[in-house]
């Protein structure tokens, strides 16, 4: 055993009864990441996290961009959920600008972002079915975020990477027809939940590997500062969209799903009952836009600076045509730092600006980085094969933090 590599874990002795072994990067169950366990037999007694297999400088390269153009980018750390990771950099913008964004354009960011957390969701569910061997709901969960995602790519005019929110506004309105869509993916999704309920966290097999495994108590998620659906599993009520709320958050009715038992399952739920007040945000949103068709989804001073073609073009299909100048343009001075929620929970941006085109300074935490300290502290005590099932409920995703 020692030395050998065993499908993708590399295995060598340090003492006496005690081995180290390498997850990955290249293991099949660790994605973009290698976790390093010391075991005594198939007990686990550490485990080190080694991220940063796909670091990308994305902070920096925003400050050598346009103040547009770190948009594009920075939605590639969580390409699934594009929306709720670029809405925090664009309000921040927003604030150094003093200009806000129309009530229609808020509203269809929070739809996007609700879409995105959806699907986001989903994603982590499906992966979470591969680590279990759960192959049913890795089918049933990338299949049905499919449905998210061309919801999406319908109000949008992409599938993954929307750009979508721009300061002051967003690139286009939705479509006449898409609420109806919204409303029959709503519905289709209730029913969906009911049946993952029965195959998967129901499902006894997946009850027996999941409960009471990865327990994070009330006290040690406040101690590592975790957030998402991790700290909300540990009975801590804590979401950015209630306890800050931005857009128009607050005005709408909706639920923080919380359990105290903090253990893998737990987190399972939440993500659960968090896809179900997505879902009803989705719908309140969508009345809403109904409600208030014509409204602008761009200010009334930048409507006026844009050419009779491109007021054409707006009127006409609901899309905002940028100018060069867009990409261009000078911010005043000054610091400012906006939150928001992801799917895997609070990401925080802090931008700097010297009046100049591009930003003085970017920087950006994201949930994933600030979760992945658990598996150092939650791990150990636990056998080798508890290691999927816990990596599974934290729902990590390296490129996200790796940034």
């Amino acid at each position: 055993m020692e030395g050998q590599k065993l499908q993708g874990m590399v295995v060598r002795r340090v003492e006496k009864e005690l081995y180290e072994v390498f997850i990955g990067p290249q293991h099949p169950g660790s994605g973009h990441m290698r976790i390093i366990v010391r075991l005594d037999g198939d007990v686990i007694v550490e485990a080190d996290p080694d991220i940063g297999y796909v670091h990308r400088t994305m902070e920096k390269l925003s400050e050598v961009r346009e103040w547009l153009k770190p948009i594009p980018l920075l939605e590639r750390m969580t390409i699934i959920d594009a929306c709720n990771i670029t809405v925090p950099y664009v309000n921040a913008l927003e604030k150094l600008m003093d200009k806000s964004p129309p009530p229609r354009a808020s509203y269809l960011r929070v739809l996007l972002c609700e879409i995105n957390r959806v699907a986001s969701h989903l994603y982590g569910f499906g992966i979470f079915g591969v680590f279990l061997g759960h192959s049913t709901m890795y089918m049933w969960a990338f299949g049905d975020r499919e449905v998210f995602v061309e919801l999406a790519e319908i109000l949008t005019g992409a599938r993954l990477t929307h750009s979508y929110p721009i300061p002051g506004g967003v690139r286009r309105d939705m479509p006449q027809d898409f609420p109806e869509m919204a409303r029959r993916a709503v519905r289709y999704m209730r029913g969906r939940l009911e049946e993952y309920r029965r195959i998967f966290v129901d499902n006894p097999v997946i009850v027996k590997r999941l409960e009471g495994v990865g327990v994070i108590s009330r006290n040690k998620a406040a101690e590592l500062g975790i957030v998402g659906p991790n700290v909300r599993a540990s009975g801590i009520r804590y979401d950015v969209r209630l306890a800050e709320p931005y857009e128009v958050y607050d005005e709408l009715d909706f639920e923080i799903p919380v359990f105290e038992e903090g253990d893998a399952l737990a987190r399972t739920w939440v993500r659960v009952e968090e896809i179900k007040q997505s879902l009803s945000i989705i719908e309140q949103a969508v009345d809403w836009l109904e409600r208030h068709k014509g409204e602008p989804i761009i200010p009334k001073e930048d409507y006026d600076k844009l050419p009779k073609l491109h007021r054409e073009v707006y009127e006409k299909t609901g899309r905002v045509k940028l100018l060069p100048a867009h990409a261009t343009m000078k911010i005043p001075a000054g610091k400012a730092i906006a939150r928001g929620e992801m799917g895997r929970g609070e990401i925080i941006y802090y931008v700097e600006s010297d009046g100049g085109t591009t930003p003085y300074r970017v920087r950006v935490v994201t949930p994933s980085a600030r979760n992945a300290i658990v598996f150092k502290y939650i791990v150990p005590g636990h056998r080798l094969m508890d290691l999927p099932a816990i990596y599974g409920s934290i729902d990590y995703f390296p490129p996200e933090a790796d940034r």
